[in-house]
C-alpha cells in the first residue's frame, strides 16, 4: 500500500507540468498582456525548454526585434568574464615601499598599488594593513602614493548614459578602488525635537568632508536631503546632509559614489595605518610603483565567481565595468581602456554564433540606451551559459532568486515560482527586462528571455512579466 502511494505521488509530482506546451504558454502570454495593459508589440519574449534535439519553443513574440536590454546585458559580461578567467581566478592589491626601515620609521614613500579588484572592500584593507604591520613600521616619513596606472584615467566611459549622478549604482571605476567607490552615511535623530541630527560616515577618513545641517523632529518622518559635490578647495568630496528625520526612528542609511577612486582608496589606508598606531607624515598622492621599489604587502580579491555573483545579484554597474577592464589586461599591462576589454566581450559574442544584425553592445554594465539586442539574442547567450559544464555551475550561482536575495528579493515571493527562477533583471525609464531560468518539478528547465520598450508603467509591466513565469512553472 506505501508503494501505490509513492508511486502515485511521484506520478502527480511528474505530471505536474504536463499540460505546458506552446499552445497554453502563448495563450496565457496573451491573457495576462491584457490583463497589465502591456501592448505586445513593445515586448520580445523568447523562451524555450530542453536542449539539443529535444529543444522546444514555448513563446516567440518578436523575438528577432531589436530592442534596449538594460542591465540584462550583464548576462553577457558575465558571460565573457567567466570565458576569459578560470573559476578561482583573483585579482591582487599591493603595498611597496621605497627608502630604508631606521628603527621603525619608513624614510621613503608607501605605494598602494591597484590590481582592479572590484571587491576591494574595508575587510581587504583590514588584512592588508595587518600584513604591512609585519614589516615593523610604525611611522612613514613621506607620502603615501596610489598607483592606479593598470586602468586609464577614464572613470566614466562615454558609454555609459550621460546623466551623471551622485547615487552608488553610478559610481566611477579605477584600477584602485575601495568599497565599491562609495560611502555609508548613517543618520540617527537627536533627543528631541529641534536637535541636529547625528551624521556618521563609514569609513570615517579625510577624503569626506560633511556639512551637516540636518534636523530632528516629532514622529518618525525621513525628510533627508543629502548630496555629493567636489570640493574644489580640496582633494575630496563633500558631503551636505539636510532636512529632517524623525525622533523615532533609530537610523537610516544613505549611499553615495565618490569622485576620485584612487584619492578616495588612498585617505582610507591612511586612516587605517592610523587606527593600527602607523603615522604618515606625507601627503596623499598619485603616481607609479618605481621599479626599485620592494613589496610590503599583498592580499587577494574573492573569486572571479563571487565577484560575478556581486554583479549579478545587485545589478552593480561598477562592478560590470572593472571586469570588463580586466579582461583587456590580457592585451595591455597600462593604461587599459574600456575598450580594450569590449574587444573580448565582442570576440565572445561572435563565438557564439549571434546573429549580428540582432545584438549591438557598447557598455557591459547596460545603463546606456545605445546597447541594443533582441530576445532571442539574449537567449542565445543563457543557452550557452546552461549548455557550457565549464561556466554553468558559478553563473547560475550568480543569479537573483525569486522571493530570496538579490534584485528578485521581493518578486514573486510566496508564489509556486518562489525559489524556481533564477533571472538577471534590468531597469531603464521605459524599459523593463528580464532573464534566466524557470526550473519545473519534471526536472525541465524553461530558458527565457523578456525585454519591454514602451510607455506602460513599469511596475505594471515587471508584474506581467512576474505572472507570466509563475503560469510557466505552475
Amino acid at each position: 500500500m506505501r508503494y501505490f502511494f509513492l508511486v502515485t505521488a511521484l506520478m502527480i509530482s511528474f505530471s505536474a507540468n504536463a499540460n505546458l506546451d506552446a499552445k497554453s504558454a502563448e495563450s496565457e502570454m496573451q491573457n495576462l498582456a491584457k490583463k497589465y495593459k502591456v501592448q505586445l508589440s513593445d515586448v520580445g519574449i523568447y523562451a524555450t525548454t530542453g536542449e539539443g534535439d529535444g529543444l522546444k519553443i514555448l513563446l516567440d513574440n518578436n523575438g528577432s526585434k531589436m530592442m534596449i536590454p538594460a542591465s540584462i546585458t550583464k548576462v553577457v559580461t558575465g558571460s565573457a568574464v567567466l570565458a576569459t578567467f578560470p573559476p578561482g581566478h583573483k585579482f591582487k592589491t599591493s603595498i611597496w615601499t621605497t627608502g630604508e626601515i631606521v628603527k621603525g620609521t619608513l624614510k621613503g614613500n608607501v605605494y598602494l598599488k591597484g590590481g582592479g579588484d572590484p571587491s576591494f572592500v574595508s575587510e581587504n584593507m583590514w588584512f592588508l594593513v595587518n600584513a604591512f604591520l609585519r614589516n615593523d613600521i610604525k611611522r612613514v616619513e613621506g607620502d603615501i602614493i596610489v598607483d592606479d596606472t593598470l586602468f586609464d584615467k577614464m572613470r566614466y566611459d562615454e558609454s555609459r548614459q550621460k546623466a551623471r549622478v551622485d547615487r552608488a549604482y553610478d559610481a566611477p571605476v579605477g584600477a584602485m578602488s575601495f568599497n565599491w567607490n562609495s560611502v555609508n552615511i548613517f543618520v540617527r535623530p537627536g533627543a528631541k525635537s529641534g536637535d541636529d541630527a547625528r551624521v556618521y560616515v563609514d569609513p570615517e577618513n579625510e577624503y569626506i568632508r560633511l556639512v551637516m545641517k540636518a534636523k530632528t523632529t516629532n514622529g518618525n518622518d525621513n525628510k533627508l536631503l543629502a548630496d555629493r559635490k567636489e570640493d574644489p578647495k580640496f582633494d575630496g568630496d563633500l558631503l551636505h546632509i539636510g532636512g529632517s528625520i524623525g525622533k523615532n526612528n533609530k537610523e537610516l542609511a544613505i549611499f553615495k559614489n565618490i569622485t576620485q577612486p584612487d584619492l578616495w582608496s588612498g585617505y582610507n589606508f591612511k586612516n587605517f595605518l592610523s587606527q593600527r598606531g602607523v603615522t604618515v607624515t606625507g601627503a596623499v598622492k598619485t603616481g607609479e610603483t618605481p621599479k626599485t621599489a620592494s613589496m610590503a604587502a599583498e592580499t587577494d580579491s574573492k573569486a572571479i565567481e563571487q565577484i560575478v555573483a556581486d554583479m549579478n545579484k545587485f545589478s552593480n554597474n561598477y562592478v560590470a565595468e572593472m571586469l570588463t577592464k580586466n579582461m583587456g589586461t590580457l592585451k595591455k599591462d597600462k593604461g587599459v581602456t574600456l575598450a580594450d576589454g569590449m574587444t573580448t566581450l565582442q570576440e565572445h559574442i561572435q563565438s557564439l554564433q549571434i546573429p549580428k544584425e540582432q545584438i549591438h553592445i557598447e557598455n557591459p554594465s547596460g545603463l546606456t540606451r545605445e546597447n541594443k539586442m533582441s530576445s532571442f539574442a539574449m537567449w542565445k547567450v543563457l543557452q550557452h551559459l546552461r549548455n557550457d559544464f565549464r561556466v554553468q555551475p558559478e553563473f547560475l550561482q550568480s543569479l537573483p532568486i525569486a522571493g530570496i536575495d538579490g534584485t528578485l528579493k521581493k518578486r514573486m515571493k510566496g508564489t509556486k515560482a518562489e525559489r524556481w527562477v533564477r533571472a538577471k533583471t534590468g531597469y531603464l525609464n521605459s524599459v523593463v527586462s528580464l532573464a534566466g531560468y524557470a526550473g519545473l518539478e519534471d526536472g525541465r528547465v524553461i530558458t527565457f528571455s523578456f525585454i519591454y520598450n514602451g510607455s506602460t508603467d513599469e511596475a505594471m509591466v515587471r508584474q506581467y512579466f512576474d505572472k507570466l513565469l509563475e503560469s510557466l512553472v505552475n
